[in-house]
């Protein structure tokens, strides 16, 4: 059998195993009266808002398809393009689908048979999620390299993280703004105003903030990780494309070979990530973080051993498996770091700082954010730094991508270790609304608060993955230009370069602050609806009358849709615009510039509004007076603020720096016929 089938086969036999697990699923009691309304009512809004996103969507993708044909006067890298928005989109739909079908089983199963089985229940949602992404990013591009990988055509194998990115901006950056405008506006006046709970069933905000767990969680971080996962391995190819004939002698096997290895690790990925599914099945009697940590460390156990097998097997280096264990180590140790700061003493402290008010709260949070900062990135640069010592000169960037393959390939598990969260989060705001009582609401609880500590941990692992994953494709530009223009170099003594620079930090303050602003209006026309519906409808405080929640879903997802336009142009025009105007050395140079200060960026604000979060939570469970006090009023605040952070403006740096850079990639041959620019 070719090699280049295997890639294919995985990715069917990963999306057959994804649609048994979610007709299991479905055969499981979802609840009946109240508790399956309200779970109708968060299904039916999550999916009102993704059909609207994606007839937007659709409209957007025809329009660059048509500029992509006309561009390259061929099928070839606009067909990929369009499939590689097809896979995303679907995974998507399908995972966020899943989701919302998993909550109120999980709330179900915590109500009759226990934690374990609500454990299960809730991580078979995320998991569902997790091999879709996989599956569809070994598909599509496995059968794009099949196609293309050995012809003249190999260039149009880019086209497919385009698309990817193009779906991850949609979904990431508008599932974002929707999700933080639902919870700010339902904090606000609910805890704040009206000092009822959280998820009371009276505020009309609820259900809002619930569909907006599942857009921004579990659609937007799905397409955050299949955005980068496909964009390591796409940036390997390119590298390996223009590879010397020295460089693949030192570097062992083919060059061919040396192109099909990211889709080889990833394909041994998916069956670890499978394994690693049932791991955390056999441990479901145990306690929650204690399962989801055995299946993930499995699982990269066992990738790191397949991997070496598979670079042996191929006659590569064993310097390039090393790239491997550097990324998916790196991965762990951010993860960690990202723990430490959400869920540790930091956040105790931060907790505290609480009992001098909201001012002391924000300071403190702010300043845990940008100390945060440090390992990670130090993390990243240490991974570049052994990869440039392992690989000969000019394959050094080789083993970053393949770093950040190996980072990624286990995929499947993460991701759903990731979307568990949010079916956790879920299924206790419908044990909530429907009142089953505090021993169900105890163990949703404890579920949600290990779902806490991995939606954190996977939001530094995004970041990280995203930010190796863009440096590859940075320096899969700079050969792809280098082909055809000989000198080319980004050397920081020519202007064009540091100019670029400064340029490129520009962008991700700009889209940070437009996608704050996005949230804090949003949320400002939620909170009128909001209040608008205490005051006006007769019983709803007393709560014998219902709130119009539909109401609160089509203002955010209104919101949401018409304010991520302005971002999205921006990350897809910037790059354009700068490279036919400036030329491709201040291109790479905005490229540099954007890609430092996006996950600096990234990075401080995830964790400091999973710090705020987290030390919310803390004054909730009874210390340092608990809830309705001024402690408790402050760190709300907090929260408030962080809520942004974390889940829209830090997430959209993650897309911002890889749509830019996939962008450079695909227009590379077509700015190499003048590099230069209009003032070359």
């Amino acid at each position: 059998m070719s090699l280049e089938l295997i890639p294919i086969i995985l990715g069917v036999i990963g999306l057959v195993i994804a649609v048994l697990i979610f007709a299991m699923l479905l055969k499981m009691p979802a609840g009946t009266g109240k508790v399956k309304e309200i779970a109708d009512d968060i299904h039916n809004g999550a999916m009102v808002f993704m059909k609207r996103e994606y007839t937007i969507l659709v409209g957007f993708v025809v329009v660059l398809f048509i500029a992509l044909y006309v561009g390259f006067e061929t099928w070839h890298t606009s067909a990929s393009f369009l499939t590689g928005a097809v896979c995303s989109g679907v995974a998507g739909y399908f995972g966020m689908f899943s989701a919302t079908k998993a909550n109120v089983r999980t709330t179900v199963s915590a109500n009759e048979k226990g934690a374990a089985s609500a454990l299960s229940v809730a991580f078979y949602g995320g998991s569902i999620m997790g091999l879709t992404v996989a599956a569809m990013g070994l598909l599509g591009l496995g059968s794009l390299y099949y196609l293309f990988g050995s012809t003249e055509h190999v260039h149009a194998i880019h086209g497919f993280g385009m698309g990817a990115s193009i779906v991850a901006l949609f979904s990431r950056v508008g599932g974002g703004i929707f999700t933080k405008s639902a919870d700010v506006g339902a904090d606000l006046v609910g805890k704040i105003e009206a000092g009822i709970p959280e998820d009371d069933p009276r505020n009309p905000g609820v259900i809002a903030d619930n569909v907006g767990d599942n857009v921004g969680d579990v659609a937007g971080m799905g397409s955050d990780i299949f955005e980068s996962y496909c964009g390591s391995m796409i940036a390997c190819i390119a590298i390996a494309s223009t590879m010397t004939t020295g460089t693949i002698a030192i570097m062992g096997g083919t060059q061919s070979y040396l192109m099909f290895l990211p889709l080889g690790l990833a394909s041994v990925g998916l069956i670890c990530s499978i394994l690693g599914i049932f791991i955390v099945k056999m441990f479901s009697n145990k306690p929650a973080d204690v399962a989801l940590r055995a299946g993930t460390i499995g699982a990269a156990l066992l990738f790191i051993l397949a991997a070496y097998v598979v670079i042996h097997k191929l006659g590569i280096s064993v310097n390039v498996w090393w790239s491997v264990v550097a990324g998916a180590v790196g991965g762990i140790i951010i993860g960690l770091v990202t723990e430490y700061y959400t869920g540790g003493s930091p956040v105790r402290k931060l907790a505290k700082s609480g009992e001098t008010g909201s001012a002391t709260v924000m300071i403190s949070g702010l300043a845990l954010g940008m100390e945060s900062v440090v390992i990670p990135v130090v993390t990243l640069a240490a991974i570049i730094l052994i990869t440039s010592l392992l690989l000969p000169e000019g394959a050094g960037i080789y083993g970053v991508g393949i770093a950040a393959v190996g980072m990624l390939a286990t995929v499947g598990i993460t991701m759903a270790i990731d979307a568990y969260g949010p079916v956790a989060d879920n299924a206790g705001g419908i044990a909530e609304m429907a009142g089953l009582g505090a021993e169900t609401r105890a163990i949703t609880d404890g579920l949600d608060e290990v779902g806490n500590t991995t939606a954190a941990i996977g939001k530094g692992f995004a970041i990280g993955a995203a930010g190796l994953a863009a440096l590859a494709l940075i320096a899969a530009f700079i050969e792809t230009i280098s082909v055809s223009v000989p000198n080319f170099s980004l050397d920081i003594g020519n202007p064009k370069v540091l100019m670029g620079m400064f340029l490129g930090g520009i962008f991700p303050f700009l889209v940070s602050a437009m996608t704050m602003r996005a949230v804090g209006d949003a949320a400002f026309d939620l909170i009128k609806e909001i209040r608008r519906q205490f005051k006006e409808i007769p019983g709803l405080m007393e709560g014998t009358a219902k709130p119009d929640s539909n109401k609160c879903v089509d203002i955010a997802t209104t919101a949401a849709l018409k304010r991520m336009i302005a971002p999205g142009l921006l990350a897809v025009l910037s790059p354009v615009f700068i490279g036919f105007v400036l030329g491709a050395a201040a291109l790479g140079g905005m490229l540099g510039g954007a890609l430092i200060t996006c996950v600096l960026m990234a990075l401080m604000m995830a964790n400091a509004g999973g710090a705020w979060d987290n030390a919310k939570k803390y004054v909730e469970k009874g210390n340092f007076g608990g809830k309705g006090t001024d402690t408790h009023a402050a760190v709300v605040v907090g929260d408030t603020v962080g809520d942004p952070f974390k889940d829209t403006s830090g997430p959209a740096m993650n897309i911002l720096i890889n749509v830019m850079a996939i962008v450079s990639l695909v227009i590379a041959p077509l700015l190499a016929a003048n590099p230069n620019g209009i003032f070359g």
